[in-house]
């Protein structure tokens, strides 16, 4: 492993959302399993890990490219490397290869944070995918989805493989928790309008406030993919063949957060979603566990004038499209 190395290697980091999103019941191991729907967008942060130094050496450069109003809470300098997904997957990478090369990261930080896009899980599949690449191919794919998936249930998604067997982020329906990825063709000719409030959300806390309102309320509504058809792929192929107004998705968060005690983040919720559908997205959900809203479009130019709708106006706000660029490491 340690003769004809790249030196460096680029990569990007694409984001998702859920076009669905059913949470079962909490597993015994505290675990949810889902049913969801991931759809990768070609908005992306972005790494470029070079080689360098004693072995064991390690230092991570995280360059913001975020409106003020997006950024987390912590300053970026007081996060502990410990914490961070692209930390944990070079130090899970080492200890399951033997991978010891000095390593110089710089992660361009775009993809805003508690927003439910899977940034962070993003950032951390491309990390192994880059850091593979570098080693030349020292665990195969399915090593690497073992990794991602104790690095987070997000990750696993970011590994996936599309139809001609090439890594390609395509959209997936993806369940258990999260270590279930079945590939499903990605829609094409639709614009996605990312709207994300002056807010993050905190995924363990929505988990808890589901949780606690399952205990008092019934699910009766609210039928499985699963229940659906034998095959559930099946189920979500001839659903995307269909206009996106008549897409029976939904998101068991939106109910969650739209009944939170915070009167503010609901009203601002309402605002988005309405806004959206007022400006003539087709379909218009929540992503993840929030806090990022997103309205789809068929046509491009009713989105760019969506961008400027009251409502929608003043949040962070980003235009993109579903991905169909494949997510390959650039050896340099």
């Amino acid at each position: 492993m340690g003769k004809n190395l790249a030196r460096a290697c680029f990569i990007i980091a694409p984001c998702k959302i859920n076009l669905h999103l059913s949470i079962g019941e909490r597993r015994p191991d505290g675990f949810h399993d889902l049913e969801s729907l991931f759809v990768p967008l070609a908005f992306h942060d972005s790494l470029y890990i070079e080689r360098g130094g004693k072995d064991g050496d390690y230092s991570l450069e995280i360059n913001w490219e975020l409106p003020i109003e997006t950024m987390p809470p912590v300053v970026p300098s007081e996060i502990p490397l410990e914490k961070n997904l692209v930390s944990r997957a070079v130090s899970l990478f080492r200890e399951r290869t033997g991978f010891k090369n000095g390593l110089f990261v710089r992660l361009d930080k775009r993809i805003p944070v508690g927003a439910g896009l899977g940034g962070g899980s993003s950032d951390a599949a491309s990390c192994l995918l880059a850091l593979n690449a570098l080693a030349n191919d020292a665990l195969p794919l399915e090593k690497l989805k073992e990794l991602a998936l104790i690095l987070g249930s997000d990750v696993p998604f970011f590994l996936n493989r599309g139809a001609d067997d090439t890594v390609c982020p395509s959209a997936a329906f993806v369940s258990g928790r999260g270590d279930l990825v079945e590939p499903v063709k990605t829609p094409r000719g639709l614009w996605v309008l990312l709207v994300k409030p002056g807010f993050s959300s905190d995924t363990a806390g929505a988990f808890q406030l589901l949780d606690q309102m399952r205990k008092s309320s019934s699910r009766e509504g609210k039928i499985s993919l699963l229940a659906l058809d034998n095959s559930p792929i099946d189920v979500i192929k001839r659903t995307l063949e269909g206009a996106p107004e008549t897409w029976p998705f939904y998101n068991d968060f939106l109910p969650v957060v739209l009944a939170s005690g915070d009167h503010q983040n609901v009203d601002k919720y309402r605002e988005i979603l309405a806004a959206l559908k007022d400006a003539g997205a087709s379909f218009a959900g929540l992503s993840g566990s929030g806090s990022c809203c997103f309205g789809v479009f068929k046509v491009k130019e009713m989105a760019e004038k969506a961008e400027r709708q009251p409502g929608i106006y003043g949040n962070f706000v980003k235009l993109t499209f579903f991905l169909a660029q494949k997510t390959i490491p650039v050896l340099k």
